[in-house]
């Protein structure tokens, strides 16, 4: 299969070079690309150009990111072609994926702040993951493959790298921005302003800030909010409006969002040769509710009717509340030297994260049929919370002199403490089970806490990479680069069940940080990766390159307290077994896997491609295609017990495909981008007992084997996207430019091979456009985003096989109210402005 792939690549690169000539004559490369305002990049860790670095990379900067409105990741990563982002809002981390390089199912992702743990993200040369608020940006870089050996972060598919303005030193300037906008679902509008200034202080010293505040509406409407946990049925007559009236109220537009974000940077430059800023960043997230629609929530088998409840397309039935607070701080000292034959670079970085939320977990404690759902009042709430600390420091040197060899080398620590809890509260239901139901065994907890999990994780990582290049001739290049990696997981769980014992209460994370580690939990290891490079420009403005890059990914706990040994007279809640520890009394009920934790897992990727300009550099082309081998591969499936999310290690899989790139500058006035991948991605081998899934009728457990030739989920197979842009200058010198653009992407497997009962999301399109009046000193736009208000769903959490109904102990329906969508955006009207002061 490598063979046919890069058999194909070499017949593409040789099509390439039999175009006509009408680039032989053109300018060079360098200063084509310079007609299409080129992004001066450092993905090699030296200055270039995207047409210029024989890497897969794609570049958006500060100018198209705030001519175009670009706010998120999500937003700009629409146009560039192999990666996508699965967008559930902004109550979790939302998973970026890379060529299809992810075995996770969709769900809620709720405690997930990895962004999946595939991609590796820098904010300025310090590694973190935040879905940043792209104010103030110089540029963000997309680099997709392994990228080890450039990086202290180690990389499984891919990196980003969100690149700050630095405070420049001889401006003063100032800069506002202000963004109000309404959703066509939305009650209310929503406002995004923000300012940006910089100051010089002296001829070495200079200080930068910006800071914006978000006030986004939400759109997402909850109708059937419980007016009190315990006391109120979740599950009323829904055909009796007094009955309704006296268990449920509801709320609009729950799904809001609240955000500061912001920097404050201070550069020095003492002499020539040092170059040294301090900044200071965070971002703060106020998060009402999540961002999905229970409007395809039915029951088919209940007394022959669809529906108990009617929830339209931006209904949430979750039945309270589930905010979450996420707050990001990072302090980062960077400073480069120019040492005369090299440049030494240091980045040191001290970040916190922190969530707060709540969430509901009546569709979880129901399908357990513990005899929950036999109280009539029974609602329950999970409040989550959870902190990291992560210090960081990498020290890099490249080379500068002349010479047909160049190199880096560079040495990379790291080390992150996690701690985090779980409570979850039954309001009511205790007393209600000892006297009514007759469970003596049970004890009436003073604050309704039913079920505790803590766990504590500590994560040190180190790691010596570099790259030696060596130019045969002044056309033909060849690097070799190398990673040693080590690391070393610390980690201790637990799980309580406090019905039971009366005297336990919810633990702080300070006293969850006291425990001491469980030395049957830990996971070390090391190894090597490489990476081989060649390139080849054929002429001034034909580029061709191919990479062979190996990446790697570190295991870690799932999080879950162990399993006790089963006890067939008691009933098993949430936690993880150990390989071969029995769970039932039959002989066969013994685990396949560890539930507790998991591996790493490495790809060893090849790609070759061509970066091409033509048309005297108006026209810009560029291609690759790629095998990537993923070994070990982390794939998500669930406990035995409880059905709680877990990640295992699976035999294999691999992902094949091609990207394309393109720009077109039609004439001075108007413009033309545009992008297209498709990945084919599979698991290579059988995984037995991948897919957890139930028998209905009840929620008996269930296994789903995953088979050699399953598409793996998250992805589409195919996407593309394309943008125009035409500038209209008028008499007074000012501009009026009109943009236009438009995002497809294939359907996304929910589930391995689709199995398990899952659902598929289905593709979709999106257009945006707008017009933007630009004058010498301030720009105003009026824009549309969705323009033809097209339904987006992103992704589903839950299958049809869950929408069942249970029975209280009067005989009346309960509802699990499972699954349900992630929503997108509906269409979005609204009017962006800028100032400007300063030079």
């Amino acid at each position: 299969m490598k063979l046919s792939l890069l058999m194909t690549s070499s017949a593409l690169a040789v099509a390439s070079l039999a175009m006509p000539a009408i680039a032989q004559d053109a300018p060079s490369t360098e200063d084509a690309v310079s007609r299409q305002d080129a992004v001066i990049v450092t993905a090699t860790r030296r200055e270039g150009t995207v047409q210029s670095v024989p890497l897969n990379i794609a570049a958006v900067g500060a100018e198209q990111i705030e001519e175009q409105g670009i706010e998120e990741l999500a937003d700009l990563i629409a146009s560039v072609p192999g990666i996508n982002i699965v967008d559930r809002g902004g109550r979790q981390g939302n998973p970026i994926i890379v060529r299809g390089i992810n075995a996770d199912p969709i769900g809620s992702g709720d405690g997930d702040n990895s962004g999946g743990g595939t991609v590796a993200t820098y904010l300025g040369e310090v590694p973190l993951f935040i879905d940043l608020k792209l104010n103030d940006m110089e540029r963000v870089e997309v680099l997709l493959g392994p990228q080890g050996t450039l990086y202290g972060a180690g990389t499984l598919a891919g990196a980003i790298r969100y690149i700050p303005v630095r405070p420049q030193i001889g401006e003063n300037t100032f800069d506002m921005r202000a963004d109000l906008y309404q959703y066509s679902e939305a009650s209310s509008l929503s406002q995004d302003v923000g300012v940006t200034f910089n100051q010089t202080i002296s001829d070495t010293f200079a200080i930068r800030g910006s800071i914006d505040v978000l006030r986004d509406s939400g759109f997402v409407d909850q109708p059937f909010l419980v007016q009190t946990l315990g006391v109120s049925n979740p599950d009323p007559d829904f055909g009796n409006p007094a009955d309704v009236a006296a268990n449920l109220t509801s709320m609009e537009d729950v799904d809001s969002e609240d955000s500061v974000s912001g920097r404050i940077a201070a550069r020095w430059t003492p002499t020539d040769w040092l170059d040294g800023t301090l900044t200071y960043y965070f971002q703060d997230v106020d998060v009402g509710g999540r961002r999905i629609s229970h409007g395809m929530t039915t029951y088919p088998n209940y007394n022959g009717t669809q529906q108990l409840f009617s929830a339209g397309e931006f209904d949430s039935a979750s039945r309270i509340l589930e905010p979450n607070s996420i707050t990001n701080e990072l302090l980062a000292l960077e400073f480069t030297a120019d040492l005369g034959f090299a440049e030494l670079t240091s980045a040191t970085g001290y970040s916190e994260f922190a969530d707060d939320g709540n969430r509901d977990q009546n569709n979880l404690l129901i399908s357990l049929e513990y005899s929950y759902e036999l109280f009539p009042a029974f609602g329950s709430m999970t409040h989550e919370v959870g902190e990291t600390d992560t210090f960081t420091q990498e020290l890099r040197l490249v080379s500068t002199t002349d010479g047909p060899f160049n190199w880096i080398v560079g040495a990379f620590y790291s080390n992150s403490e996690s701690a985090a809890f779980s409570a979850e509260y039954t309001p009511n239901y205790d007393t209600y089970a000892i006297n009514t139901l007759g469970f003596t065994f049970l004890e009436d907890h003073p604050n309704d806490l039913e079920y505790f999990s803590q766990s504590l994780i500590e994560l040190t990582e180190s790691a010596f990479f570099g790259e030696i290049g060596y130019d045969i001739t002044d056309r033909w290049s060849v690097t070799l680069g190398g990673r040693y990696y080590d690391y070393e997981l610390k980690e201790f769980s637990a799980v309580d069940f406090p019905l039971f014992d009366q005297t336990f209460n919810e633990q702080t994370l300070d006293q969850i940080r006291a425990n001491s580690f469980d030395p049957t939990l830990g996971q070390s290891d090391d190894g090597f990766l490489y990476k081989f490079n060649t390139s080849y420009q054929f002429t001034d403005d034909i580029l061709g390159y191919f990479t062979v890059a190996e990446g790697y990914r570190i295991g870690n706990s799932n999080g879950l307290g162990p399993c006790p040994a089963f006890d067939p007279n008691a009933t098993q809640g949430a936690c993880a077994l150990a390989p071969g520890q029995q769970y039932g009394p039959n002989p066969g009920d013994v685990a396949q896997f560890d539930e507790r934790a998991y591996g790493p897992d490495q790809t060893t990727s090849y790609e070759l491609g061509a970066k091409t300009t033509w048309l005297d550099g108006d026209l810009i082309l560029n291609g690759a295609i790629f095998f990537v081998e993923w070994t070990d591969p982390q794939v998500s499936s669930a406990t035995v017990n409880a059905n709680i999310p877990i990640t295992v290690n699976a035999a294999g899989a691999e992902s094949k495909g091609l990207e394309l790139q393109g720009s077109w500058q039609v004439n001075d006035q108007f413009s033309l981008r545009g992008s297209f991948s498709h990945a084919a991605t599979e698991l290579t081998e059988d995984v037995p007992f991948l897919i957890r899934t139930i028998t209905p009728p009840g929620f008996g457990t269930a296994f789903e084997d995953g088979q050699a030739g399953d598409r793996l989920p998250g992805s589409p197979e195919n996407q593309f996207a394309i943008f125009g842009e035409y500038v209209m200058p008028l008499a007074s010198g000012n501009e009026v430019t009109v943009r236009g653009g438009y995002n497809w992407q294939g359907d996304i497997l929910t589930r391995t091979g689709g199995r398990g009962s899952s659902l598929t999301v289905p593709d979709v399109g999106l257009a945006n456009a707008s017009v933007t009046y630009a004058a010498d000193n301030w720009d105003a736009s009026l824009y549309v985003n969705n323009l033809f208000d097209e339904y987006v769903i992103t992704g589903y959490v839950g299958t049809p096989l869950s929408a069942q109904v249970a029975s209280d102990i009067n005989g009346d329906p309960v509802t699990v109210r499972n699954p349900y969508a992630t929503i997108g955006a509906p269409r979005t009207v609204g009017v962006r402005f800028r100032y400007f002061i300063g030079e």
